[in-house]
């Protein structure tokens, strides 16, 4: 058996998160007051007490998830013992830290960084994205590239179901013509801006300058990257990745065929629940759990 490990990204945030860890485990007080003092402000009293609203901030839901993830991840002890992680968008970050390329406090702060770079994108240009369901991947491209403006595959979640990403009204454009192509759904979701865009060009310029000033080294297992769906142990190739993650899609389903096809039989979510569903549309003979 081949064991992977699978950490989520926004969007899997809930109103009390971590609270019962926080109360029960010693490991999570230190992990949640570390995060805390490296931020500058309790996150952790958001995460236990702050509404959903509160949690929807980028800046409040990238490092919440990614402290959750990695804590679930932790407490499983000598148990998690990966063959390969990977994350989905900001997941990528927790995957790393989980199989040991980054510190944790290295991969805090660049969390916080990227969520601060994309929220000043998102305050620059009005954007956002539209979840499309029931077309082939191909329709919804050919499209999006008929549309004037900017409006671009983002997410390629599992087969059927595909996020886009761009300016407003590309996007409302998009929506109205898939509708009409014959998309099951097609709903413009309430996010802040269109990640995993061009329009994230200047938080990728930020980004770009904190990642080539964190240590990263060769993980204790390969990674599959969104960028590219392939797996990697080599911290430049990681690098470059993650700094190209901000304005390219994620290739979530072929990341997750290569992870099958090159014989992934079991895996194992942190922090959520929705890459399980993903991939169990993928491929249902899957053993999945979530942690």
């Amino acid at each position: 058996m081949k064991k992977a490990y699978l950490f989520p990204g926004q969007a899997s945030q809930f109103a009390g998160m971590g609270k019962d860890l926080y109360e029960s485990s010693e490991l999570a007080r230190d992990l949640f007051e570390l995060s805390n003092e490296i931020l500058g402000f309790r996150i952790s009293d958001v995460m236990f007490d702050g509404s959903d609203e509160d949690l929807k901030q980028t800046e409040i839901t990238q490092p919440a998830v990614f402290i959750y993830s990695l804590l679930k991840a932790r407490l499983l002890g000598d148990a998690f013992v990966p063959d390969a992680v990977a994350g989905h968008s900001l997941g990528e970050f927790t995957a790393l830290v989980a199989a040991k390329a980054m510190r944790f406090e290295d991969g805090l702060l660049l969390v916080k960084e990227r969520a601060q770079a994309m929220q000043m994108a998102c305050e620059m240009k009005e954007s956002t994205m539209a979840a499309i369901v029931g077309l082939d991947d191909d329709v919804i491209e050919s499209i999006c590239a008929e549309i004037d403006g900017i409006v671009v595959p983002a997410n390629y979640n599992c087969p059927g179901q595909l996020v886009i990403a761009g300016e407003v009204p590309a996007v409302e454009i998009a929506v109205e013509r898939l509708t009409e192509a014959g998309a099951r759904r097609a709903i413009i979701l309430q996010v802040g801006g269109a990640f995993h865009s061009p329009l994230m060009g200047v938080a990728q310029e930020r980004l770009n300058a904190a990642i080539d000033q964190t240590n990263l080294v060769a993980p204790i297992c390969p990674i599959y990257q969104n960028v590219d769906a392939a797996a990697s142990t080599d911290p430049d190739n990681i690098k470059s990745n993650l700094s190209a993650q901000l304005t390219s899609p994620v290739r979530w389903t072929a990341t997750m065929q290569h992870m099958i096809a090159d014989g992934f039989d079991h895996f194992t979510e942190c922090g959520g629940k929705v890459l399980s569903g993903f991939l169990k549309r993928i491929d249902r003979k899957l053993e999945t759990e979530s942690v």
